[in-house]
């Protein structure tokens, strides 16, 4: 059956790549298919080379209409079409089901030169060469044409002046006058029409923040005069006659009406004002009979009051905090004139309310390596808890995971399920009034979460966690996350005699089931500009500070080898870790990137602990990291893995400290299939000497005991989910002797057993990095 399917399957393939190789077979006698349209800008020299390579892919892309999708050089759209049976109407409902999946030959009939020549030259002048000219020739190779459109931009025009004739009397004269420094027109620029497009938002911008709701870009004229000569321009800003007097004053805000249980209806949004109404704090009418919320937390996120001058600042800030209030499906504001007063707004919020109660489902199947497995979770919310805004969670989860493959039983299959109660407050609960950032919400979260891990033949362990802190956004880049009190607690179970036994021999096994207990504060800051599209260079960088038990253990006098302290009989961590996580995107072109990361990781257990607890370990290796090779495979420094005993119980190899370098080319390869190439180098390395880890301490010559790996990956990008497949392979094993540790030469894909003991396969959603 499987075979019978497999061969199905391949025909239809070949049937597909038969027709895609034939995509002229339904045309006429005399019709072409149209390849492909080419720019060339002439002189060559006018434009520097990577100017001009990237300006004529800029005008090719205007070009209408597109040429028939290609997948791997291949125009497999069109070979659907064409299986089809072509423009033939009359065949069966298969037919015209491959016809409707498929795409219709385009022609050289179709396309209109002299319409891309205007559009050529018009684009063109709109960045300043305003002597610009296009011809075009047609290119025919047997049933297939192209089309060859020869730019001529001449000599580009710059800015020579820029005068503001506006009228300085007027109070909307002064305030336009008054933004002429941030002006986007700068003597010597080149003429460019989105920059002077962006000169009018700014404007327009500007006057929205001082009250001038009613003014339009479109108000403002830039008026080009070319007649200096010597190809330069003066350019005029004015203020167009037919302004309307509305748009020329500045609004102030009237009553502000609040519907936080709004149903649209028929009619639309309701603007008039309600019979039943009461005035909160003198401020804001709030229509809520129900109380669903308390009205002095929504009057908190509402910044206008009456008899403010409006802004756009304002506006969009009491926008943006309704919506991220988690609490309402749709947030519409609406500004109507007061009929009592003039130049004054009447303002109305109507918030439709999201679902209270919600509960969402997940599967998820894990691939890594030799790892498979799969959990499933529930999450069930809660808004709007305690009539605050708070949002209650709740969420469940099981899964399990186990061993595939590999050279080695490494007896680490495992299951686990756990709960987690949160909630989020949107405001700082704090003893002190501190407001970190006007335009976002601040927030309070409170997490108590429990675990229950259980792997088989080995141990189980109880795990219990609790955190009460603060995240806010200072900007649009900047992110803060200020867990307070964090609180981990660990306790060993049903350790099994066979893993006792190990233990006895390895007692680097027995910190897998030391009972774990830290507690103190956390904090992460986060920087991100990667969402800017428009720069060549972006950057995202996180660090973060953890310590646990500083105080209490100089109060106590903690000292590791005379007896540890303990706090419910177990004792506690004393620990200060740092970390840092720095990425760099370089745009190469408008399909590729590269992409690099450097992760730096730090700890200094001291007083009652001599390494860090085994759940605040360093690790390396796996989908996310050093891809040739698996999870927690890597050191600490050149120790060598350990695969121990009749079962071969695997010691996770964790650390004090972790170096890992990354750097990953992507390209575009055809529509939404994308590959890679990439290096991945790391270690991990111990505070102290270990007599059962040789090798495994930090020091000065660490950058000797780098792993290193290689390898090349398929991604699949959907918009909403990236399919990720890498191959890799270790170039470089630090637990070999000193002179053997790059394997290039042992590298042999021929050879079978090479490939299954260095050849890694991860599976995985999401890029890396």
């Amino acid at each position: 059956m499987k075979t019978n399917l497999h061969r199905l399957t391949m025909g239809v393939i070949a049937m597909i790549v038969a027709v895609s190789c034939n995509p002229t077979k339904y045309l006429a006698e005399d019709e072409r298919l149209y390849n492909k349209g080419n720019v060339i800008i002439h002189p060559v020299d006018s434009i520097p080379t990577e100017r001009k390579e990237a300006f004529e892919t800029h005008l090719e892309e205007m070009l209408r209409p597109k040429p028939n999708k290609k997948f791997l050089g291949m125009r497999f759209k069109l070979g659907l079409y064409n299986m089809g049976g072509g423009s033939d109407s009359t065949s069966g409902a298969i037919n015209r089901w491959l016809r409707q999946q498929g795409e219709e030959p385009v022609l050289l009939s179709d396309v209109n030169r002299e319409y891309n020549e205007n559009l050529l030259r018009n684009r063109m002048e709109n960045f300043g060469f305003f002597n610009a000219y296009v011809t075009s020739d047609t290119t025919i190779d047997g049933k297939l044409a192209e089309v060859t459109y020869n730019a001529h931009p001449g000599n580009i025009y710059r800015i020579a002046k820029v005068d503001f004739e506006i009228d300085s009397a007027s109070q909307l004269g002064k305030d336009i006058i008054s933004t002429k420094s941030q002006s986007l027109l700068h003597v010597k620029s080149n003429y460019n029409l989105d920059v002077i497009l962006n000169e009018r938002d700014r404007i327009d911008n500007d006057l929205k923040n001082k009250g001038y709701y009613y003014f339009s870009p479109d108000h403002l004229l830039v008026e080009v005069d070319s007649s200096r000569g010597n190809h330069q321009v003066d350019m005029y800003v004015t203020l167009k006659p037919e302004t309307p007097k509305k748009a020329k004053e500045p609004q102030k805000i009237g009553n502000i009406f609040i519907y936080p249980n709004y149903r649209q209806t028929s009619q639309g949004f309701q603007t008039t004002r309600p019979r039943k109404q009461q005035l909160f704090n003198n401020q804001h009418y709030i229509i809520d009979p129900e109380d669903t919320y308390r009205k002095k937390v929504l009057a908190n996120h509402i910044f206008f009051n009456k008899g403010d001058t409006y802004t756009r600042w304002e506006h969009n800030r009491t926008i943006s905090h309704l919506v991220n209030l988690n609490a309402f499906k749709f947030v519409k504001n609406t500004f109507v004139d007061n009929p009592d007063s003039a130049n004054t707004m009447d303002v109305y919020y109507h918030l439709t309310p999201m679902q209270r109660k919600s509960i969402r489902f997940e599967v998820i199947g894990k691939t890594a390596s030799v790892y498979n497995g799969t959990e499933v979770n529930a999450h069930w919310t809660l808004r709007n808890a305690f009539k605050g805004f708070e949002t209650l969670t709740l969420s469940v989860f099981g899964g399990y995971e186990t061993q595939t493959g590999g050279s080695v039983n490494l007896n680490s299959a495992y299951i686990r399920y756990g709960a987690e109660v949160g909630i989020v407050w949107p405001r700082l609960l704090s003893p002190y009034k501190w407001a970190p950032s006007r335009r976002y919400i601040p927030k309070t979260y409170a997490k108590v979460g429990y675990e229950f891990l259980n792997r088989r033949n080995a141990y189980t362990l109880n795990s219990l966690t609790m955190s009460y802190g603060y995240n806010w956004r200072e900007n649009d880049q900047k992110q803060h996350d200020l867990a307070i009190a964090e609180i981990i607690y660990v306790q060993p179970r049903n350790i099994t005699d066979e893993y006792r036994a190990q233990m006895d021999t390895v007692p680097t096994l027995r910190h897998i089931v030391d009972p774990q207990f830290s507690f103190g504060p956390n904090y992460s800051y986060t920087f991100t500009n990667s969402m800017d599209a428009n720069r060549q260079h972006t950057f995202y960088v996180k660090t973060g500070l953890n310590t646990s038990g500083n105080i209490l253990g100089l109060i106590q006098g903690a000292n590791y080898d005379e007896g540890a302290k303990e706090i419910f009989g177990t004792p506690y961590a004393q620990f200060i870790k740092a970390e840092a996580d720095f990425r760099h995107y370089m745009k190469l072109s408008s399909h590729s990137q590269l992409a690099s990361r450097i992760m730096v990781g730090m700890s200094h257990s001291y007083g009652n602990s001599r390494s860090l607890p085994y759940l605040k370990q360093y690790f390396s290796g796996g989908p996310n990291g050093l891809r040739a090779y698996r999870p927690r495979a890597v050191g600490p420094g050149s120790a060598y893995p350990e695969n121990l005993g009749e079962n071969n119980f695997f010691a996770d190899q964790t650390g004090d400290f972790k170096l890992e370098l990354n750097t990953e080319y992507r390209a575009q390869l055809a529509g939404m299939l994308h590959w890679a190439a990439f290096i991945d180098a790391g270690n991990i390395w111990l505070q102290r000497e270990d007599e059962n880890k040789p090798g495994g301490k930090l020091s000065k010559n660490f950058y000797k005991e780098l792993a290193v790996g290689t390898g090349l990956g398929l991604r699949l990008d959907l918009d909403f989910l990236i399919i990720r497949t890498d191959f890799a392979i270790p170039v470089r094993v630090p637990y070999r002797n000193p002179g053997d540790r790059w394997v290039f030469k042992y590298i042999d894909f021929r050879d079978r057993e090479w490939r299954r003991e260095n050849l890694v396969f991860n599976l995985a959603i999401g890029y890396p990095f």
